[in-house]
């Protein structure tokens, strides 16, 4: 990008791990994109192959680094993808001041280009800290933590954590929602979602992120199995979602393995969607009748904003990082995380209590506007501009 820099405006890369529809990738977008509406200079690099882009229509500019063959072990994959960025980001180092980074991976290639000489500031947004289990990832995870100049976090739950744990700050920059991308759709579109899935009349609970530990799949999947028992006809469950880095496979696995004791059935009680695109993603947020959210850990819970952009009501858990922005019952009704029978006490609210349904869809279009791309665009020009280079 050639464009002529107002004063204290810098060049910034935004740095991620994938082009798949993870959170810290639709972050990474949604805030380029906003960053591009206001004339910033950024572009995007991200680990890819030429021939798997985004997921989504991306407005700013962007370089895919071709990652290495997939390696048999976690570690192995991390440690490979980190060389591969490093490499990477070793090309565009010079026509960049900052190097902002999204993931663990990222920043620890980043840190490198600038310890071996490049003239670029690093600056990490920590979304959550992984739960690794190996002393190699774990000193890994740390040092990516600490090596970077500057921290972002999205919520004051995490910035109170990484004070905790590792002993650093970092600056608050809340996530965004862009609400037009969750508008309403043709009640026929929402009829044919729905009948393709065979769900047709039943109430749906929309899952958002795949079958994993973090997002309570155990205890959402048991909580369904009350419902089910509970009520007549019964609510169903699609599961939206299912790329990760890490292998959940054994997680996935122990958890279908639970559906026969359960009294539940695929593609009758649960259907999993899969990934999907952007704008399939769009019809389901605006198909089903209401989100399900007990995760255990979150950065923030981008999935719930734009649930709440597309008018959906929603049953989460209550961890802190939900409570900084939701209201038990007037926003969200809010269960005891990882208790599925708590959890499948509000799900069954939702379902039976048409009033409560508009109280929180009510609620839900009053957080919004709250939180949008273009408000994080502009504190995180501040902060580059703040930066000494």
């Amino acid at each position: 990008m050639n464009q002529t820099l107002r004063p204290g405006q810098r060049r910034v890369a935004l740095v991620t791990y994938s082009t798949k529809p993870r959170g810290g990738v639709v972050h990474t977008l949604s805030l380029a994109d906003a960053m591009v509406d206001q004339a910033m200079d950024v572009r995007i690099v991200a680990l890819g192959n030429s021939d798997q882009d985004f997921f989504r229509p991306v407005g700013a500019p962007y370089i895919l680094v071709p990652p290495s063959p997939p390696a048999d072990t976690l570690e192995q994959r991390v440690f490979a993808s980190i060389d591969d960025l490093e490499a990477g980001l070793s090309k565009v180092a010079g026509d960049v001041d900052i190097l902002h980074t999204q993931d663990c991976i990222s920043a620890r290639a980043a840190a490198r280009v600038r310890d071996a000489g490049a003239r670029v500031r690093v600056v990490r947004t920590v979304h959550h800290v992984d739960d690794f289990t190996t002393t190699a990832l774990i000193e890994c995870q740390r040092k990516a933590i600490e090596e970077p100049d500057e921290l972002v976090v999205v919520s004051e739950d995490w910035r109170n954590r990484l004070k905790a744990e590792f002993g650093v700050d970092a600056t608050v920059i809340h996530n965004g929602v862009d609400a037009a991308r969750f508008g309403p759709i043709e009640e026929s579109r929402r009829v044919a979602v729905r009948q393709r899935a065979g769900l047709d009349d039943r109430f749906v609970f929309l899952a958002v992120g795949g079958i994993e530990p973090r997002k309570g799949s155990s205890y959402l999947f048991q909580a369904m199995s009350i419902l089910v028992r509970a009520l007549d006809p019964a609510p169903a469950l699609v599961v939206v979602g299912g790329h990760s880095f890490q292998d959940y496979a054994r997680y996935r696995d122990d958890v279908l393995a639970m559906l026969p004791d359960l009294g539940l059935e695929l593609e009758r009680d649960i259907v999993l969607a899969g990934t999907l695109s952007d704008a399939e993603l769009h019809e389901w947020y605006r198909s089903a009748d209401a989100l399900a959210f007990p995760s255990i850990k979150e950065g923030w819970g981008l999935t719930v904003l734009e649930a709440m952009a597309a008018d959906l009501p929603v049953v989460c858990s209550d961890i802190d990082v939900l409570r900084e922005y939701l209201t038990p019952n007037e926003s969200a009704v809010m269960t005891r995380v990882a208790d599925p029978t708590s959890l499948a006490e509000g799900m069954r609210r939702v379902v039976t209590d048409g009033a409560l349904r508009e109280t929180l869809v009510r609620g839900g279009r009053g957080v919004v506007p709250a939180f949008s791309w273009q408000r994080a665009a502009e504190e995180h020009a501040r902060l580059y501009a703040d930066m000494m280079l």
